[in-house]
């Protein structure tokens, strides 16, 4: 299997900083943030595009992925205003076209959580709306839409990968999976081996962090309670053939590069452990 890095776990350098040292980590492939300083909306011009790309090509490294700032800001994809949920709308629609252009063959999407007073029934039938819209942009790129379950502090619409599957099987569209989080799917409590079956051929991305079951801490795996053997093992029965993508959180920012070493001896080591089993 690859792994991937999130570039968030980079904050505080250039998005062509953090392609440098994400290969010098050893890491196959970038998930790019699509937040300043970053990807944010619009905010690259042609030539910087050309430039990443070229240094891309120059590391020898993929781009996983897309993932565009979200979590109640800037984006709330059942708010009940029109305009605010429309302009949420164009702004994962302009992350689908920036995604496009760095060669991002997915882009993943929050669920979003329903305002206090909104009936969540209404939340869930806007929410559906706004993807079906989001995914019919998104076709013209050929741009894959993954959508991640998430702890109910995120989001109260969909929590699991049973409630993914639910919005993916009533909107019908080819280009909508699921982005498999490890850390949401321990504060949820899924059971990762019914997961990662379920999900089938609909999963199209993962990312991998870990935390005490208690709070969505964004730790390096291993440095919680997650099963990660099991995941690994989940995965090699389903035939996944994507990529294992850290996602690091806040508390690692300020030293990112230790942090991307540690979790890339791991995932290495996990990996060749499963694989001689």
């Amino acid at each position: 299997m690859r792994t991937s890095l999130s570039s968030f776990v980079y904050l505080n350098y250039t998005l062509a900083s953090a392609i440098e040292h994400t290969a010098t980590a050893g890491f196959d492939a970038i998930d790019i943030w699509g937040g300043r300083p970053h990807a944010f909306r619009a905010d690259l011009r042609e030539h910087q595009i050309r430039h990443l790309r070229e240094l891309l090509d120059d590391f020898g490294l993929e781009v996983a992925s897309f993932i565009p700032a979200q979590v109640h800001y800037p984006t709330i994809l059942c708010h009940p205003s029109k305009s605010i949920r429309f302009d949420s709308i164009d702004y994962i629609t302009c992350s689908v076209e920036t995604a496009a252009r760095l060669g991002a063959p997915i882009v993943s999407v929050a669920a979003s959580h329903t305002l206090d007073d909104q009936d969540k029934d209404e939340g869930w039938d806007l929410l559906a709306d706004s993807l079906l819209r989001i995914c019919d942009f998104a076709s013209n790129y050929d741009v894959l839409i993954a959508i991640e379950p998430a702890n109910p502090l995120e989001t109260d619409l969909i929590n699991t990968t049973v409630q993914a599957m639910d919005m993916i099987d009533q909107l019908g569209c080819e280009n909508l999976g699921v982005l498999f989080d490890t850390g949401q799917s321990l504060l949820v409590g899924e059971d990762t081996p019914a997961a990662i079956e379920f999900l089938g051929e609909r999963l199209f991305h993962l990312h991998l962090n870990d935390n005490h079951g208690q709070r969505d801490e964004h730790l390096i795996p291993g440095k919680g309670v997650y099963d990660f053997q099991a995941l690994i093992r989940a995965l090699n029965l389903a035939m996944y053939d994507g990529y294992l993508s850290v996602e690091l959180g806040w508390d690692h920012t300020h030293s990112p590069d230790p942090a991307a070493a540690e979790a890339q001896d791991f995932l290495e080591n996990l990996i060749s452990y499963e694989s001689i089993r």
